[in-house]
């Protein structure tokens, strides 16, 4: 399926964790068969994690933050020349999609 978000996109939280909603992040990777999305900051998780080898390193035991998964529905689009979340549509020019602010009709791409 294909998606209105990409990889490096500002995206806005609009349901979910109390904590999250209303937090701006970038987007780090997009999941499309899962239809999720990983954004910066948002969705914190903790890891209990041992002491690992690996390759001739070894990684230090501790707790372990990093980023979760979030469901694409619950994240908009952040238009970089309004500033606002607002919703996405696609324009075609000489048979090249782009992505179009649905608020100032400004180009995104």
């Amino acid at each position: 399926m294909k998606y209105k978000i990409h990889k490096g996109d500002t995206v806005e939280v609009i349901s979910g964790r109390k904590a999250d909603k209303g937090k701006r992040g970038e987007v780090i990777k997009v999941y499309r068969e899962k239809g999720r999305v990983t954004v910066q900051g948002v969705n914190i998780r903790k890891k209990h994690q041992g002491q690992i080898q690996a390759q001739g390193r070894t990684m230090s035991p501790g707790i372990i933050e990093f980023e979760g998964p979030v469901h694409i529905s619950n994240v908009m689009l952040v238009c970089p020349s309004c500033g606002k979340a607002s919703r996405i549509g696609v324009t075609r020019k000489d048979g090249v999609a782009h992505r179009v602010c649905k608020r100032c009709e400004a180009l995104i791409d």
